[in-house]
């Protein structure tokens, strides 16, 4: 069934199926996206961590292509699953931190790959929104036709929100979200219909209580560090069910099996491989994740890349393999990597925009929301979604500056990276680095590199002026009727 954006979205987007792209063929590939919460770069044992047993991740990174500088948009979660969703950095959209909704008006991928024949399913953390009935943001409203979603993290024996209705599930929170997706994937697999399927885990996420058969391996570590390993490994299981499974329903090699993380490491249990900053950082450790992606049709050697990438890349990726235009389509910060797929090792088409924004984050507690959710639809009541949500759609009253950019950002070009930090007083330093000379970002070479400065500084500025914009809602005005 249509929701009232879906139908909208029909008289706005246009897929054109003309070949355009060498990956656009007769048969199109269904698409399989998961993504981690709180995992780091380093937190794989391909990326060298010498206690985490990740054996099904390693078998991913040693088969396909495996992405050694792989960024999250944003150093938190809800950001990042934004810029998943439309390649747009998540500010231009408002999803500052963690618990912001997204904006109605926004173009998603489910949306966008509907247009080409695709049906779409969400399956985990959504944290972009309410999951209740009503919510004019669940993943429902943004495209996806089947969801078991949760408002955030969700741990072991979770209660999730199942298209609006409240469901109590027993078992590893990981697994539980496979397993829905698998069911759902193969009733699609039979009606031969191509399809998005989005898991997003609710792991290694603190609280961290790994099922036992996880934390067990780890008998010889700290009780903390035990519970986060488990529940990586739970991942792991989870991970190489659903990749066995492309093999046992007969889609794998024309299947799109993409993973990542939402941001870098946690600090004291997670890993960032040595570089500088943890979570929340808009340096090297806060943003760089694992990532791999397996297509054996179009890869069919194991390659690893050290092009810088992007989880605002995955929309126009996808939407270039599957051949599909989106009229008046916002402006994008992703690029499409399918020259990088096909094996061609090019620089980045363009650089790379961050921009922590100074605000705090909006509470979100998924269990009790969800817990609340049951128990009233137990006793026949209802209960509205969060404000919000219901506010989701509203633009800025006033507009945000588009020449002070409160916060942390940066621009990353080729392997330069300028950081602007301004502080609530309106004060600004800028520092610079490096990347291939000093990836853990120590030595700044702000004072010694002024043509390196003139030449990034008016690039990061003009970004950031266009995201402004855009959070003021200039993207928009085309689209409306």
């Amino acid at each position: 069934m249509l929701t009232t954006k879906s139908f909208a979205m029909l008289l706005t987007v246009a897929a054109l199926l003309c070949g355009s792209s060498s990956f656009v063929t007769a048969e199109q590939p269904n698409i399989v996206l998961v993504m981690a919460d709180d995992q780091g770069w380093g937190d794989m044992a391909y990326n060298g961590h010498p206690v985490l047993k990740t054996p099904n991740f390693d078998a991913a990174a040693a088969t396909g292509l495996r992405f050694d500088r792989f960024y999250a948009a944003a150093p938190v979660c809800s950001p990042t699953r934004a810029s998943v969703m439309t390649g747009r950095h998540p500010n231009r959209m408002g999803v500052f931190k963690w618990g912001y909704p997204i904006r109605p008006q926004e173009v998603t991928i489910a949306e966008a790959l509907k247009t080409a024949g695709y049906t779409a399913g969400h399956f985990g953390k959504w944290h972009l929104g309410s999951v209740r009935p009503g919510s004019p943001v669940h993943p429902g409203e943004n495209g996806f036709d089947a969801w078991l979603s949760a408002p955030n993290f969700y741990d072991n024996d979770p209660i999730l929100s199942r298209e609006g209705k409240a469901v109590q599930f027993q078992g590893e929170s990981s697994m539980i979200a496979v397993d829905a997706a698998l069911d759902w994937m193969q009733t699609q697999v039979t009606k031969k219909q191509p399809f998005l399927s989005v898991v997003w885990f609710g792991s290694p996420h603190s609280p961290h209580v790994a099922a036992e058969e996880d934390r067990v391996l780890y008998d010889d570590q700290p009780k903390n560090r035990q519970h986060f390993y488990g529940e990586v490994t739970g991942m792991d299981r989870a991970f190489g069910k659903l990749r066995d499974a492309l093999t046992t329903m007969g889609i794998r090699d024309n299947t799109i099996l993409w993973y990542c993380s939402d941001n870098g490491a946690l600090p004291k249990v997670g890993s960032s491989g040595g570089h500088r900053g943890n979570k929340g950082a808009v340096y090297e450790g806060g943003l760089l994740v694992p990532a791999i992606l397996e297509w054996p049709a179009k890869i069919p050697q194991p390659r690893t890349t050290t092009i810088r990438c992007n989880t605002c890349d995955i929309y126009p990726t996808l939407l270039e393999i599957v051949g599909v235009n989106v009229a008046s389509q916002p402006v994008l910060d992703g690029v499409s990597l399918v020259p990088l797929i096909g094996g061609t090792d090019a620089p980045r088409s363009k650089g790379m925009g961050f921009w922590d924004y100074t605000i705090g984050g909006i509470s979100t507690p998924s269990a009790k929301w969800m817990a609340d959710l049951l128990a009233a639809q137990q006793a026949g009541e209802s209960i509205e979604p969060n404000l919000e949500s219901q506010r989701a759609a509203e633009l800025p009253n006033p507009a945000y500056s588009t020449t002070s950019f409160l916060g942390h950002s940066a621009w990353t070009s080729g392997d330069w990276k300028l950081h602007r930090i301004e502080d609530k007083k309106g004060q600004v330093r800028w520092e610079l680095y490096n990347l291939r000379q000093d990836p853990v970002e120590k030595k700044n070479l702000i004072d010694t590199n002024a043509a390196q400065v003139d030449q990034l500084r008016p690039e990061l500025l003009s970004w950031l002026a266009s995201v402004a914009q855009s959070l003021n809602g200039a993207d928009y005005v085309a689209a409306r009727p």
